[in-house]
C-alpha cells in the first residue's frame, strides 16, 4: 500500500482496531472494519486433533465472512474506488469484489491452498515426492485434505456468494482463481522449485512492513550477546510452551533469547537469566542482531528472519505451519521440529543445527529480492487492474 500512496494513488484502508493508528500515520484514509468480523476469534487452538481444528477455523471464516458481506459492500459504495485488493482470508469481501464491476485482486500474506504440478496437497506439510511415486501419493492424498476442507466450506460458502450474485464455485482452487490476480507474499526458492500457479498467481516477496521505531529500546541495546528469537502467534494457538521450552534449551547457550508473545504473557513463565520476554515488539530490529529465529511457522516472522539472511528453527502447531516448516527444511534455509517432539534436547540440537545454515537463509533472501518485492506488485495492479498509471482511488 506504501508503493501504490507512494506512487500518487490514493489509499482507503479497512483494518483491524489495532491498525488503524498504523494506517493512519502513513497517510492513507483508514476505518476499522465491523467489530464484529474482530469479535469472531479463531479458537481451532482449542481442537483435539487437526481434523476438528480444520473445522473449526473454516466455521470461523465463514462466520466472518457473513458480516464481511454488508461491511465491504458499504465500504465500496461510499469511496467508489477504481480498484479493490482483497486478503485472501476475507471469503465475504472477495465474494462480493467477485459479482462486482470494480476491477479487483488478492493479496495472500501465505503460500494459498492453489494447486500446482508437482507440490503435494496444501495442509499437512507433505514432502514433495518427484515421479510416478509422488503423483500417485499425491493424487491419493488430495481428495482426503481438499475434500475434508471443502466439505466443510463450499456449502456456506456458495450460500454466501449466491446472496450477493457471484458465480457457484466447486472446489476452494476455483473460489481463489476467480480473482484476476493473486499477489503472493512469498518467492522461490522458499517456495518448492516446481511451482506454478499460473500467470495469474505472482509472488512478490514477504511483507516486510513494520512500524517505524525511533529509538533502539535500551533493553535491546543492553543485550551483549548474539540473539536468538523465539515468536509465537499472533492469533491464539496452544505454543506458549515454545517459549518456556526454548528457555530452557538455550540456558547453557552463548546467546541471549528474546522471546515475543503477542497474546499476551501467561502467568507463571518467568524469563531465564538470558532470556528477555515481550508482549510485542516489531522483529526487525531484534533479527537485526540475530544468529536464529525459532518460530511457530507463521509466515510473518518466519520470512522476515530469512529476507535478513538469518536461519530458522521452525515449530509449527497448527494451521498453515505444517507447510511453511516442511518449505524451510526443502530450501535448506532451517530446520523443522514437530510440535509434538518439542523438548528441550531436540530444540536445541535443532537451532544448533540452524545456525550452520545461514547460506540457505541468503540464499532464500536473495529469491525474495529477485522477485520484485512491493515495486513489482504495485507495477502488476497497475498494468493488469488499474491498466493506466494515472493516479487512482484504491480500497483495501
Amino acid at each position: 500500500m506504501s508503493e501504490l500512496s507512494r506512487r500518487g494513488n490514493n489509499i482507503h484502508l479497512r483494518t483491524l482496531s489495532t491498525g488503524v493508528q498504523t494506517g493512519q500515520r502513513l497517510g492513507f484514509t483508514t476505518d476499522a472494519i465491523d467489530p464484529r468480523i474482530e469479535a469472531i476469534a479463531h479458537d481451532d487452538w482449542k481442537a483435539p486433533n487437526i481434523r476438528a481444528a480444520l473445522k473449526m477455523a473454516i466455521e470461523v471464516f465463514c462466520r466472518r465472512a457473513v458480516v464481511e458481506v454488508p461491511d465491504y459492500a458499504d465500504a465500496v459504495a461510499r469511496v467508489r474506488p477504481d480498484a479493490s485488493i482483497v486478503d485472501v482470508n476475507c471469503w465475504g469481501a472477495l465474494s462480493v469484489a467477485d459479482a462486482g464491476e470494480i476491477p479487483w485482486l488478492c493479496f495472500a500474506p501465505y503460500t494459498p491452498l492453489l494447486k500446482s504440478r508437482g507440490v503435494p496437497p496444501f495442509g499437512p506439510g507433505l514432502k514433495p515426492l518427484p515421479g510416478v511415486l509422488g503423483r500417485i501419493r499425491d493424487a491419493a492424498v488430495r481428495p482426503l485434505v481438499m475434500g475434508m476442507l471443502e466439505k466443510a466450506m463450499l456449502p456456506r460458502l456458495n450460500k454466501i456468494r449466491a446472496e450477493v450474485g457471484a458465480p457457484r464455485v466447486t472446489s476452494a482452487d476455483a473460489f481463489l482463481r476467480r480473482a484476476p490476480l493473486i499477489l503472493v507474499a512469498s518467492g522461490k526458492p522458499f517456495e518448492y522449485p516446481q511451482t506454478d500457479w499460473g500467470d495469474a498467481v505472482q509472488m512478490i516477496g514477504p511483507s516486510t512492513f513494520e512500524p517505524p521505531i525511533d529509538t533502539t529500546p535500551d533493553w535491546l541495546a543492553a543485550i551483549n550477546r548474539p540473539i536468538v528469537l523465539v515468536s509465537t502467534s499472533s492469533e491464539k494457538q496452544a505454543d506458549d510452551k515454545l517459549v518456556a521450552t526454548a528457555m530452557t534449551a538455550l540456558a547453557n547457550e552463548p546467546v541471549h533469547v528474546v522471546a515475543t508473545l503477542p497474546t499476551g504473557l501467561p502467568s507463571g513463565l518467568t524469563p531465564a537469566p538470558n532470556a528477555t520476554l515481550r508482549e510485542f515488539v516489531p522483529h526487525g530490529m531484534v533479527l537485526d542482531r540475530s544468529v536464529c529465529a525459532v518460530t511457530h511457522g507463521g509466515m510473518g516472522v518466519t520470512q522476515k528472519a530469512l529476507n535478513r539472511g538469518v536461519p530458522v528453527c521452525v515449530v509449527p502447531f497448527g494451521r498453515d505451519q505444517f507447510e511453511t516448516a516442511r518449505r524451510v527444511e526443502v530450501a535448506h534455509c532451517g530446520t523443522r521440529l514437530p510440535a509434538k517432539k518439542l523438548t528441550p534436547a531436540s530444540l536445541r540440537a535443532k537451532v544448533r543445527e540452524a545456525m550452520t545454515m545461514t547460506d540457505g537463509a541468503k540464499r532464500v533472501a536473495a529469491g525474495f529480492a529477485a522477485t520484485g518485492g512491493v515495486a513489482r506488485g504495485a507495477d502488476l495492479i497497475e498494468q493488469r487492474i488499474l491498466g493506466r498509471t494515472a493516479r487512482c482511488r484504491i480500497t483495501t
